[in-house]
C-alpha cells in the first residue's frame, strides 16, 4: 500500500485521538459512582423485601389483635347479660343462681384472660410497628444517597461525554486527511490490537515495544518514503518521522 509521508503521519495523530476517546469510554465505564449506585441498589433491594416481610408481620399481627379483641368483647358482652339476669332478680332457684354465678365468674376469668393475650399481641404490634419504620426510614435514606451519587455520575457523564464529543469533533478532522485504504487498514488494525499506528523510534516499533533486527531496519531504509510499513511482530502500521533515525 502506498500513502503520502504526510498522511502516514496523520495516522499518529488519529492514534492518540483514539487513545483519549479509549481513555474516556474507559473512565465512563469505571466511575466509582457507579459501583456505589449498584451497591447502594443492592441493599435497597434487600430492604424492600425486609420491610415487605416487617410490614406482613405487623398486618398478621393487626389481624390476630382485631381477634382478640373481639373474642374479648364477646365474653364481656355475656357475662353483662349474665350479670343483668343475676341483678334482675329473675332467677329464683339456688341451683340456677349457682350456676349462674359460677359461669359469670367464669366468664370473667376468660375476659382477663383474653385481655391479657390482647396486651401481648399489643405489645408485639407494637414492635413489629416500629421495626417497619426503622427499616423504611434506613431504606429511604440510602434511597436518598443514591439519588445523590446518581447525581453525581450523571455530572460525571455530562463531562466525559461533552470531552469525548470535542475529540471526536478532532478526529473527523484528521480522518479527513487520510486515503480510505489506509483508514480503512488502520481501523481494521485498531479493532485487532486496539491501537492502528505507531511510531518507529529509532530502531523500535513503540507499538509493541519491540526492537527491530538489522535486516527489518535495512528493509524499512531501502523503502520509498509513500509505502505503508508493517511492524513485524505486532503487524501495526509503522509510521516513520524524524525521530525514526533513517
Amino acid at each position: 500500500m502506498k500513502a503520502a509521508p504526510a498522511a502516514q503521519k496523520r495516522l499518529l495523530d488519529l492514534a492518540e485521538l483514539d487513545s483519549v476517546i479509549d481513555r474516556l469510554a474507559h473512565r465512563r465505564r469505571t466511575l466509582p459512582e457507579l459501583a456505589e449506585i449498584d451497591e447502594i441498589s443492592a441493599r435497597v433491594a434487600r430492604l424492600a423485601t425486609q420491610v415487605i416481610s416487617a410490614e406482613t408481620e405487623a398486618g398478621d399481627l393487626a389481624r390476630e389483635q382485631s381477634k382478640a379483641e373481639a373474642d374479648v368483647d364477646s365474653v364481656r358482652i355475656r357475662a353483662e347479660r349474665d350479670q343483668k339476669r343475676l341483678d334482675s332478680g329473675q332467677v329464683s332457684s339456688p341451683k340456677d343462681l349457682a350456676s349462674l354465678q359460677s359461669e359469670i365468674a367464669s366468664l370473667n376469668r376468660r375476659q382477663s384472660d383474653l385481655e391479657e393475650v390482647v396486651l401481648e399481641i399489643m405489645e408485639r404490634r407494637e414492635a413489629a410497628d416500629a421495626q417497619v419504620t426503622k427499616i423504611a426510614a434506613e431504606r429511604d435514606g440510602l434511597v436518598a444517597a443514591r439519588s445523590v451519587s446518581e447525581d453525581r455520575r450523571d455530572a460525571a457523564f455530562a463531562e466525559i461525554d461533552k470531552e469525548s464529543a470535542e475529540v471526536r469533533g478532532k478526529r473527523s478532522e484528521v480522518v479527513a486527511d487520510i486515503p480510505a485504504d489506509l483508514l480503512a487498514l488502520y481501523e481494521k488494525l485498531r479493532d485487532q490490537f486496539g491501537v492502528g499506528a505507531a511510531m518507529l523510534q529509532g530502531a523500535r516499533c513503540l507499538g509493541c515495544r519491540t526492537s527491530l533486527s538489522i535486516a527489518e531496519i535495512n528493509r524499512i531504509k531501502a523503502a520509498s518514503h509513500d509505502e505503508v510499513i508493517r511492524c513485524e511482530e505486532c503487524r501495526r502500521i509503522l509510521v516513520r518521522t524524524a525521530e525514526s533515525g533513517l
